[in-house]
């Protein structure tokens, strides 16, 4: 068994020796730097190259630069998919986001992970689990996702969190580690319709 073959079971393998793996490694990264490189006014090319390095996209897709991942290859996007900047996925395993997935800044979904024994770690071994997001997902800024988490659709992931656990469908979740605080609402569809504050003019004439 390759040591590929390995990190796509979720068995113990070798990312930092391995010449494929590495080889892989390096291929993406000239993508992503190509990508990284395109004038933001180029937004055909920016689409062309992001659907070159994802394994496969849905329609009206934005992931604004800089973003960075391991192989690509294990990514999957659902239509009106959107990352803002310095978003990183670590896409050792599966990583899968359904439509209409929104992501704040600074936001990184972490497939991969090192063990706990140094003689192990040392060795260059690691593992990868994968991360599954489903529709409707919102993602604060500065949230990270661990190996072999699944987020249910419908739900609020809230700004700085990170997630180690499952989240369920439907509620807003926040903290470290994340947790629910509740279940969204009908109610919620109101919390937006009046202004947050209310202007006072200061204009004595």
């Amino acid at each position: 068994m390759t040591e590929k073959q390995k990190m796509l079971k979720g068995l113990l393998y070798n990312a930092n020796y391995d010449a494929q793996l590495l080889a892989q490694r390096r291929d993406c990264q000239t993508k992503c730097f190509a990508y990284n490189s395109i004038p933001p006014d180029q937004i055909e090319k920016r689409t062309e190259k992001i659907k070159e390095i994802f394994f496969q996209t849905g329609e009206n897709i934005c992931v604004e630069q800089p973003f960075h991942c391991d192989y690509g290859y294990n990514i999957t996007v659902g239509d009106n998919f959107y990352a803002n900047y310095n978003c990183v996925i670590l896409d050792c395993a599966k990583v899968t986001f359904g439509n209409n997935v929104f992501i704040g800044p600074n936001c990184g979904f972490y497939t991969a992970g090192h063990p706990i024994d140094a003689e192990q770690r040392n060795e260059g071994l690691e593992y990868a689990y994968p991360i599954t997001v489903g529709d409707n997902v919102w993602f604060g800024g500065n949230v990270v996702v661990l190996p072999g988490v699944t987020i249910g659709s419908n739900t609020v992931i809230g700004a700085g969190s990170v997630v180690k656990q499952d989240i369920p469908s439907g509620v807003i979740a926040v903290g470290n580690p994340c947790q629910v605080v509740r279940e969204i609402t009908p109610a919620d569809k109101l919390k937006y319709q009046k202004p947050c504050f209310s202007y006072k003019s200061t204009n004595t004439s």
